[in-house]
């Protein structure tokens, strides 16, 4: 039984779950924990709100676990509690506000085993009103007023906002439902006051409605700033000038006090209570004004005064002549007051001068300068002076203009014959604009003005021949002097190809294996041109050339039949115009030798055969006579020749004619009856080595059958004597 229980202590031990632990005394598990805002996630402003944390935890034995509920708000720690109660765990908004929104979420620990449940955001709508207090509801200029924002009921960080006639005034961030501030009126008169709050809860924020409004009554104080300035009347350029900044004030403590005298953005002197200025008056724009300020604590009044000033004259202005000028040529400047004070200054007591010194503009008289025009820009100016009195004139700038130089005549871009031509007229130098005009040989064509750089003077021709390129010419103008025309137009006119050609060398019908084929295309036009041969079947060119000539050939060396087809070829210039020749077709023909050799074959198998059937002739008769030896011929023996025979012996063959006799046979059966007589003739040609040379170089027999008689001759070539015949036997 012990055993047992230890068996099962330990398998217990073993078994593990998440959210299970086993410990020697008990074991527990937390299945769940699940989180809930009651009575709901969107709730009004005092709605009582609980958050509610449920965990299911199961263990052994009877008595409830200890455990640790921690609440997140916005990820941060709200509340914490131990507790060994397996109840709900409750956390309680009582009167939700606006601050207690966000997003919550419960975490469990028991024994160190750890839970945490999903987050639930909780949205609280509606702010109470905020109430607005003052210390004091009438102040003097300067003084200050407190001012106290409540917004009743409500927590979080909240940012309080003070307003004086709908104007933000001051801003102040608290964490409380309070705020307080110091606010100082410097305007006299009634401000009404109010405030308004703003709940942050990040990332949000929700803004309360206005405050009460509170009416502040502000007070002058019984102080001024006092500025006079003498004299007051007809004040003219020169004229000593003396101002007075003072304070009237019915009170007796003027420590805190200052005055500021200014001129514009100009401080011209500081006290406490008087300030004084003395200077001489100028006459600049409208008037001059000056400001007396009075500053006391944050308190500041000011007065101003504006007095017109007569100028003694005006300021010069220097001009030139001619307007427009051209380089190292003579100019006049001139530099003058167009109005003089004349009941306090005659015209004659203003001097004017040039700058700078040392120019070549030389003074004439009353500020009349004159001179040449420099190379370059030059500038200049000028000054007016009386009874200490200076005035300068604006800078003039000299800009000297550059007489056009003689203008060039070119083609832009390129002339083609037939197509319109551009021609362009430009000077390397000269003042813009510039007048452009084109000539035909002297007769004016057209004018065209050039106002900017960018701007090119070209001019649109037509022309029939190419020479007429020649007859055009251009001048420029930018002033009234004469300015040479441009040479004549020396230009290059492309005349666009025509007539194509293709020629073929050697001649069509001769063309062979193994020749050397010569296509020549060829064009009228300008050159260069490009040059193209094609072959019918293919898209791409077999040869591509440029030429400086009209013409161009393309070779096919070693010849052969698979080069047989038909060819074109196509060329192009800078006309850019496409022209074709027409098609060519080329028959290869077999090679000469072949020829010879075919014929040659031709000729040995015809000789061949003919020697054969001759051979095969001569045998067919040889087997004729010699059957018809047997039957004629019986042997004899030779002769012995005499010594004058044997000593003169031919190296030709020896013919025998021999005339042979058939004689009529007794018996009709045997030979046939002939009528007449039947001559054979037999030419037997006998070796010139002897009788005994038994060799048969053909025979030819004469015979002549008589059918009485047979008488048989024979002859010899060397001895004319006939030899007996054997008598034939029968």
């Amino acid at each position: 039984m012990v055993l047992l229980l230890v068996l099962g202590a330990t398998l217990l031990s073993a078994y593990f779950h998440p959210g299970s632990e086993v410990n020697a005394e008990r074991l527990f598990t937390i299945s769940a924990i699940n989180l809930s805002i009651e009575p709901g996630t969107n709730v009004t402003r005092d709605t009582n709100v609980t958050v509610r944390c449920q965990a299911i935890v199961s263990s052994t034995g009877q008595e409830a676990l200890v455990r640790e509920y921690t609440i997140y708000k916005d990820g941060n720690v709200v509340y914490t509690k131990t507790t060994s109660s397996s109840e709900d765990f409750l956390y309680p908004l009582p009167d939700a506000r606006v601050s207690n929104s966000g997003k919550y979420k419960c975490k469990i620990d028991v024994q160190g085993t750890l839970m945490t449940s999903e987050a639930k955001k909780l949205t609280v709508k509606g702010l109470s009103n905020p109430v607005l207090h003052l210390n004091n509801g009438v102040v003097t200029e300067g003084e200050e007023v407190t001012v106290r924002c409540t917004a009743p009921g409500e927590t979080g960080s909240i940012f309080f906002y003070f307003y004086d006639n709908a104007k933000e005034i001051h801003e102040e961030r608290v964490n409380s439902n309070k705020a307080e501030a110091k606010l100082r009126f410097t305007s006299v008169g009634i401000h009404k006051v109010h405030c308004a709050y703003t709940v942050l809860v990040t990332p949000d924020s929700f803004k309360s409605e206005a405050s009460n409004t509170v009416t502040v009554s502000v007070k002058e104080l019984a102080i001024t700033p006092v500025l006079e300035i003498s004299p007051q009347n007809k004040i003219f350029e020169g004229d000593r000038l003396d101002i007075l900044c003072t304070v009237r004030s019915s009170l007796h403590n003027s420590e805190n006090t200052e005055l500021y005298l200014t001129q514009g953005t100009k401080l011209l002197s500081i006290g406490v209570t008087k300030v004084n200025h003395s200077m001489v008056a100028l006459a600049k724009g409208p008037g001059l004004m000056f400001e007396c300020r009075l500053k006391i604590g944050n308190v500041v009044k000011e007065t101003t005064k504006t007095i017109s000033v007569t100028e003694l004259f005006s300021v010069p202005t220097l001009t030139m002549s001619p307007v427009e000028v051209f380089q190292k040529e003579p100019m006049t400047l001139t530099c003058k007051s167009e109005s003089v004070a004349s009941e306090r200054l005659n015209r004659q007591e203003v001097t004017y001068t040039l700058y700078p010194f040392g120019n070549p503009p030389i003074y004439i008289n009353a500020g009349v300068f004159s001179g040449k025009a420099l190379s370059n820009d030059f500038n200049y100016t000028c000054s007016a002076k009386a009874r200490e009195i200076e005035k300068h004139s604006e800078t003039l700038t000299v800009r000297p203009k550059v007489s056009v130089s003689t203008p060039k005549i070119s083609v832009h871009g390129r002339a083609v014959l037939g197509q319109p031509i551009q021609i362009l007229c430009q000077s390397d130098t000269g003042s813009l604009p510039i007048n452009y005009t084109l000539w035909r040989d002297y007769e004016q064509l057209t004018t065209t003005i050039v106002q900017v750089h960018s701007q090119k003077a070209l001019f649109i021709v037509n022309i029939n021949k190419p020479e007429e390129i020649n007859k055009y010419m251009c001048e420029a103008r930018n002033s009234d002097k004469e300015v040479p025309p441009s040479k004549r137009l020396n230009a290059t006119v492309t005349v666009p190809l025509a007539h194509p050609t293709l020629t073929v060398i050697p001649d069509l019908p001769e063309i062979s294996e193994g020749d050397h084929l010569y296509l020549i295309c060829g064009v009228k036009g300008t050159p260069p041109v490009t040059f193209k041969w094609y072959r019918v079947g293919s898209r791409q060119p077999l040869s591509t050339t440029t030429s400086d000539k009209n013409h161009k050939d393309y070779q096919i060396q070693a010849l052969s039949k698979e080069h047989r087809g038909t060819y074109y070829c196509e060329a192009i210039n800078h006309a850019n115009n496409i022209v074709k020749s027409a098609e060519v077709k080329i028959e290869v023909r077999m090679a000469l030798w072949k020829k010879a050799l075919i014929g040659g074959m031709v000729l040995l198998v015809v000789a061949v055969l003919l020697l054969v059937a001759c051979v095969m002739y001569f045998k067919s008769k040889r087997v004729r006579v010699n059957r018809a030896a047997v039957s004629v011929w019986s042997e004899r023996k030779p002769e012995a020749a005499s010594e004058e025979e044997s000593s003169v012996v031919s190296n030709e063959p020896d013919v025998e004619y021999t005339e042979v006799v058939h004689p009529r046979s007794a018996d009709p059966a045997r030979v046939p009856l002939r009528k007449g007589t039947d001559t054979v003739y037999s030419e037997l040609q006998n070796s010139p080595q002897g009788a005994d040379d038994h060799h048969d170089y053909g025979s030819v027999e004469y015979a002549e059958l008589n059918g009485e008689q047979p008488e048989i001759s024979q002859n010899h070539p060397e001895v004319s004597s006939y030899q007996d015949l054997p008598v034939p036997v029968d």
